[in-house]
């Protein structure tokens, strides 16, 4: 059985042949949700089974995620310009920037990675089910990821690969930092610190962010 931390250290895109590492209150609030004040029930449908995705995901088991990292509309407290990312590794959150003062707001997991970068960058591109390839080294490390080499095309997607349903990757003066913003099924992950990985997010909240995000945003990590 491969190990997650292993695994999830190195990414790439298969078609794309890029070598990747990496990749990770109490009570309901009545504060702005999607469109305006939403509560336990509206949390339900927002989490409920994905069908229309190449890979249909299941609802998310909100009893394995503390309510105050359910997704939600917040007034902007990042001092970030619209369209920005900002991810809050000390409480573990991330914010989508919009017009008129206000933010979207997901909560996230880290992994040992997510918390060695810290900075500026941009969303260099962004992937929908992205295939995940470990780099030569980490394969000398652990031939038993020979199997998701580039020659034999990587880790498929699909609901179990590393990267999740979606990936945003970011670079730092056109460098590739190896770190990304990338979907997860482990609920349970989410806001806290776990083994591997960089910033994840559930993979309802990255389909979400995915649509809102545009290739060359900012996004600030601290």
């Amino acid at each position: 059985m491969i190990d997650r931390r292993t695994l999830l250290r190195g990414a790439a895109l298969g078609g794309a042949g890029l070598a990747l590492s990496a990749c990770a209150s109490t009570g309901p609030q009545s504060r702005l949700g999607s469109s305006g004040p939403i509560g336990f029930a509206s949390y339900k449908e927002m989490y409920g089974p994905i069908t229309d995705e190449p890979f249909p995901l299941p609802a998310v088991n909100l009893a394995q995620v503390k309510s105050r990292f359910y997704r939600r509309r917040v007034r902007n407290p990042t001092g970030e310009a619209p369209g920005s990312l900002i991810v809050d590794t000390r409480r573990f959150y991330l914010y989508w920037v919009e017009e008129g003062g206000t933010a979207m707001r997901y909560g996230v997991g880290l992994g040992r990675a997510g918390f060695d970068w810290s900075g500026r960058g941009v969303i260099q591109f962004k992937r929908r089910w992205p295939t995940w390839t470990p780099p030569a080294e980490m394969i000398a490390r652990d031939p038993k990821l020979a199997k998701y080499s580039a020659a034999n095309g990587g880790m498929k997607p699909g609901p179990l690969n590393p990267l999740g349903a979606r990936a945003l990757y970011i670079f730092q003066d056109g460098v590739d930092t190896l770190y990304r913003v990338h979907g997860s099924p482990e609920a349970s992950s989410i806001g806290r610190a776990v083994s591997s990985g960089c910033v994840r997010l559930l993979n309802h909240d990255i389909i979400d962010l995915y649509s809102r995000v545009t290739t060359g945003g900012p996004i600030l990590v601290r």
